[in-house]
């Protein structure tokens, strides 16, 4: 069992707090056991698990199906585990595995969405998680965004970041570009739309344009929209959460698709 807080495997994943850390090392941290269970149903490959003494009893299924998917394994005391999670009160569990398997395949159907510039990890977990609940075919995220792999963002999605395909795009209008040229319609949330957002006609191919908390969309990529939609709000209100926004739209297309 590991206890000193010395060891080098334990100052490794301590490192990766930092999102410099995950970066160089190329891993990311997963914590807790509802996270394990969802990676480990989608087969997720996990590179270091470790966990408590009472954890593992506690667990001995899912201990045994996490270590045959790992590189290596490790009891750790709870002290340990404390200090190599981000959490204030962790479940007993941490894991880490390659940040080179976080890019999928985003599919030009259905519909999916594009994030400009989102830096709440809440706000990105939430949407994940949404998106999934929705049926979203994927997620697009651009590349000055809060970290796909941050532990708050995974957290937040309640283990359905697993469930969703997404990606990071070096340049967001290029991708745009490639969504239309696919034959997706490209729909942008702008205050100043004259249309609201259940008026589109969501059965085509759609990818849906959410900009950031506070500025929302820039301009070029507005500009790029097909149709612009707006969601009414009352007198006095200037916005809502981009998480709600985009669980309005997603459910309006579930509901038209649905009818």
């Amino acid at each position: 069992m590991l206890t000193s807080l010395q060891n080098s495997l334990v100052k490794q994943i301590r490192k990766l707090h930092s999102t410099k850390e995950r970066h160089r090392q190329g891993l990311f941290l997963l914590e807790g056991t509802h996270l394990l269970e969802e990676a480990c149903a989608m087969d997720y490959p996990l590179e270091v698990v470790c966990c408590t003494p009472e954890w593992e009893a506690n667990h001995p299924t899912l201990w045994e199906d996490a270590c045959s998917r790992c590189d290596r394994s490790e009891i750790v005391s709870e002290e340990v585990l404390v200090a190599i999670a981000t959490t204030v009160q962790p479940d007993g569990v941490v894991a880490t595995a390659k940040r080179s398997e976080l890019q999928s395949q985003i599919p030009f159907t259905g519909v999916v969405l594009a994030l400009e510039t989102i830096q709440d990890p809440g706000n990105l977990g939430t949407i994940i998680r949404t998106a999934a609940a929705a049926g979203a075919s994927g997620l697009w995220l651009s590349q000055d965004s809060v970290d796909l792999d941050n532990p708050k963002v995974l957290r937040a999605s309640a283990g359905q970041w697993f469930r969703l395909a997404t990606a990071v795009s070096e340049d967001l209008k290029a991708t745009v570009q490639l969504c239309q040229q696919a034959g997706m319609q490209v729909v942008a949330t702008l205050p100043t739309a004259k249309l609201t957002y259940w008026e589109i006609d969501w059965h085509k191919p759609s990818l849906i344009l959410l900009g950031n908390e506070g500025a929302g969309l820039s301009p070029d990529l507005a500009a790029m929209a097909d149709q612009e939609v707006k969601i009414p709000l009352s007198p006095g209100v200037e916005s809502l959460n981009v998480a709600i926004t985009s669980a309005l739209m997603l459910y309006e297309v579930q509901r038209q698709l649905n009818a």
